[in-house]
């Protein structure tokens, strides 16, 4: 079968050959070279209509690898499903099985990308990174989240294998994270220039002032100096780093499957940069769809809970509630985008009222005067 070796990740000790893995990670390589060399080959803004083509590819290529997981845990190719004697019922036991749990992984991590996109959005903001660098700070912050989602799964993967009680964890503090996120405040101001990293950096390297175009680094009489836009970067890797530590125990919940966590997590990564661009601007209008993340990481959190203790382990069983986990993220996600636009977040009266008398005074304070009327008009 061409077997190079073999990893012993899951619980039931699934075998996953290293062919497999080292076949994923260069289609990954593949698909960012060809997003490096056809789409980034300079700095650029992409248009919504551009980046929601693009979003609509990586979606595709996710259904077209969720296809390949229904094939290959049917028929075990690459020896993918074959499964120890130990019983998990985090385990795929048919390729259908697997199809569910990779998509629903996939869509889980999708929906909670929607809440750092918005965070991202404030980092640009904040250090005003021009809208014709943000390209190369998520190229880069895409590259670097990849490396660490893949150490954290490995990490999340052996401590489920050696240490029993750890779902139990997860699960707790998956429902812990959804009240924090319920309870938090969305108007909080957040002070970026506090993170270690910044700070670190700034220790360690002499800051330049300015935007040198694209460049992290440049030179102040001849010495390595940083620029703003390495900044920049370093919160959006600590902040995607904060959200993983959310969304990967998350993805656990769903599968036990190492290969499943990591492929979901991956396409569901690849596809973050093009999503920032199409929905940019949209961010705001979907002030509801906090509340469906609170759910989706609630309902996984108490599945992890309950999944031992109380839900049958036949196959039938665990068919019916990998179906019923992947309706409750799909239907909880599309309702809080629908129900942001039927009922749109709208100003407090008080910032109405004091609005619009802020226009009142500028107006008294400075009249037009007709020549200046006359001015415009013939510009």
């Amino acid at each position: 079968m061409g077997v190079f070796g073999e990893f012993n990740l899951g619980r039931k000790d699934i075998r996953v050959t290293v062919l497999v893995w080292t076949g994923f990670v260069a289609l990954v390589l593949l698909i960012l070279a060809f997003d490096l060399g056809i789409f980034s080959r300079e700095s650029k803004t992409l248009s919504a209509k551009v980046a929601l083509f693009r979003v609509g590819v990586y979606f595709v290529l996710a259904l077209c690898f969720t296809v390949f997981v229904y094939f290959a845990y049917e028929f075990h190719l690459f020896d993918l499903g074959i499964a120890g004697p130990i019983d998990d019922p985090g385990l795929p036991d048919s390729g259908w099985e697997a199809a569910v749990q990779f998509f629903s992984g996939y869509i889980l991590e999708q929906s909670l990308s929607v809440d750092n996109i918005f965070v991202i959005a404030l980092i640009l903001g904040y250090f005003k990174v021009p809208a014709e660098y943000q390209n190369r700070v998520l190229l880069w912050g895409i590259l670097g989240a990849l490396v660490m989602r893949g150490v954290m799964i490995g990490i999340g993967a052996a401590l489920i294998k050696f240490v029993n009680p750890i779902t139990y964890f997860f699960g707790a503090f998956l429902i812990f994270t959804a009240y924090k996120m319920l309870v938090s405040d969305d108007d909080d101001e957040v002070d970026f220039e506090k993170n270690f990293l910044v700070r670190t950096a700034r220790r360690l390297f002499r800051m330049h002032p300015e935007f040198v175009q694209d460049h992290f680094f440049t030179r102040i009489d001849g010495k390595l100096a940083m620029t703003p836009l390495l900044l920049a970067l370093a919160v959006v890797e600590t902040t995607d780093l904060v959200f993983a530590v959310d969304s990967i125990p998350a993805v656990f919940g769903l599968t036990s499957d190492p290969f499943l966590v990591f492929t979901s997590n991956v396409f569901a990564v690849l596809g973050l940069r093009s999503l920032y661009f199409a929905l940019a601007d949209l961010l705001g209008r979907f002030h509801l769809l906090k509340y469906s993340l609170v759910i989706i990481l609630a309902f996984v959190g108490a599945k992890m809970l309950l999944e031992k203790l109380v839900i049958p382990h036949d196959q039938d069983s665990k068919a019916i509630v990998n179906v019923v986990s992947f309706a409750v993220i799909v239907v909880t996600l599309f309702g809080g985008i629908v129900a942001s636009f039927i009922y749109p977040d709208k100003p407090a009266p008080e910032e109405e009222r004091l609005e619009e008398k802020t226009l009142e005074g500028k107006e008294a304070q400075h009249p037009p005067e007709q020549s200046e009327l006359q001015t415009h008009d013939q510009v």
